[in-house]
């Protein structure tokens, strides 16, 4: 009997404990989960990313139509756009928990039918440590093994594409567009960080905020050296008046990068080291 007694000791010793979860997200909202979710719908990209490099995929029940990375999400119920996701489908998923961006607004709508809602949106280097480790705290995966180990990898990874660089390839003057407006990678985003790191001069400054809308003339006057663009939005610089003075343009020093690669570097999540090294390489290319 003792022996009984010992080994249910033991084995209920050895069983992970059960234990609530207090989060506050980017909203300011807190939110408590009385264990840490198994059923989890994540419309955003670099959120979907996130949940997925910490090994936690399989409790993924459902994504939005842009979440594309790992190959295994493919295969899960698409839930629509983020910013306005389909209600009904996830609802029907019956989720622990709906990951999505700020600017998302189904927030109120999902929170008033009884879903628990995260809203996480990493717009700097920084801001991604920080939501990896909230991640991390949802999925309840110590920080020494998750959240701290992946930044570690994803910080190691920017810093060996920033020493690839020839060191006269400093300061080459630098325009990243991420969408069609044009709106641009300002300095204080996680884009402009990145190309802070690899030594290269951003043309939009951080006083304009981290994406903001900018008049094609102001990227004329500022005459940069190299211009990096998504193949999606390539086509609309043609129509920017005054753009085929700028010294880029003249000299062909344009990066237009695949879809693939478009979503490597402009999600703020897991793969900033791989975004770090398309940029490099596209440095190397077009400006050595």
């Amino acid at each position: 009997m003792k022996a009984f007694a010992a080994f249910l000791l033991v084995g209920f010793t050895a069983m992970a404990p059960v234990h609530a979860l207090q989060i506050t997200d980017d909203r300011g909202v807190s939110v408590t989960f009385a264990q840490s979710p198994q059923r989890i719908v994540s419309v955003l990209p670099s959120l979907t990313e996130g949940v997925c490099a910490l090994d936690q995929c399989h409790r993924l029940v459902g994504v939005d139509r842009y979440s594309n990375h790992p190959a295994s999400v493919r295969s899960l119920p698409v839930m629509g756009g983020g910013i306005d996701p389909n209600i009904e489908a996830i609802v029907a998923l019956k989720p622990d928990v709906v990951l999505l961006a700020i600017s998302s607004r189904a927030s109120e709508r999902l929170e008033s039918l009884g879903i628990k809602v995260l809203a996480l949106e990493p717009k700097n280097h920084a801001d991604v440590q920080r939501v990896l480790r909230k991640l991390g705290l949802l999925l309840d995966i110590p920080d020494a093994v998750g959240a701290d180990r992946l930044w570690r990898i994803i910080d190691s990874g920017v810093t060996a594409a920033a020493q690839s660089l020839p060191p006269k390839l400093r300061g080459t003057q630098v325009y990243f567009e991420v969408n069609r407006g044009p709106y641009a990678a300002g300095a204080s985003s996680f884009v402009g960080e990145t190309l802070t790191r690899l030594g290269v001069r951003n043309v939009i400054p951080a006083a304009l905020g981290p994406f903001p809308r900018i008049n094609p003339e102001f990227v004329v006057r500022a005459n940069p050296d190299l211009i990096m663009v998504g193949s999606r939005n390539a086509d609309a610089m043609q129509s920017y008046p005054g753009w085929g003075s700028i010294k880029a343009i003249r000299e062909k020093r344009i990066c237009v990068f695949t879809p693939d690669e478009s979503d490597v570097l402009v999600r703020p999540g897991p793969r900033m080291a791989e975004a770090a090294r398309i940029m490099a390489k596209c440095i190397v290319d077009k400006a050595g």
